[in-house]
């Protein structure tokens, strides 16, 4: 885990930087496979975030050309730092990340 500093975006213009925690990718990475491998929704609190899972399911999503639901996972809070892993080429093949971190101004370094 690493604390780093976050730029938040207010109403009226306002900005504040406040410290957050963040988890090791290779962490969340591996807690997500567990939860890919047991296949079961989940939703709940993980390394301080929210966190949900949902499996793969047989319908197509809507206005979509994909012919399944692929498995999704996602944890943090948009805005501030998310990251997320979609099985789209299906639930064996490895999971497309995304990571939304532009508001990371970065490490917490002792001054």
């Amino acid at each position: 885990m690493v604390t780093a500093k976050v730029l938040i975006r207010m109403h009226g213009g306002y900005e504040a930087v406040v410290l957050v925690v963040l988890p090791e990718p290779d962490d969340v990475r591996r807690f997500a496979g567990e939860l890919h491998a047991q296949g079961k929704p989940w939703a709940g609190d993980a390394f301080g975030w929210r966190t949900e899972y949902q499996p793969e399911r047989s319908e197509s999503p809507l206005d979509s050309k994909l012919l399944f639901t692929p498995a999704d996972f996602c944890i943090g809070e948009s805005g501030v730092w998310f990251f997320s892993l979609m099985w789209e080429h299906g639930k064996d093949a490895p999971p497309v990340e995304f990571l939304d971190d532009k508001n990371i101004l970065g490490p917490v370094t002792p001054e």
